[in-house]
């Protein structure tokens, strides 16, 4: 199970990265401001589920100890 969430964790910090790519690109851009603001707070919560899962990890994994 710990293999599973570290993998799902790692996928959902890819998306984190592509989101924020793809944020900071249409606000370079100039482009529609309310799609920006979308992204950006999708990143915020695929960060937040980042965090849920690399928590879930470490106490499935037992902290490293």
């Amino acid at each position: 199970m710990s293999g599973f969430t570290s993998v799902l964790a790692l996928i959902v910090m890819g998306l984190v990265v592509l989101v924020l790519a793809r944020g900071l690109f249409n606000m370079m851009k100039g482009q529609n401001a309310n799609l920006s603001n979308k992204l950006m707070q999708l990143r915020i919560a695929l960060q937040a589920l980042a965090v849920v899962l690399i928590m879930l990890t470490l106490w499935l994994t037992g902290g490293g100890r």
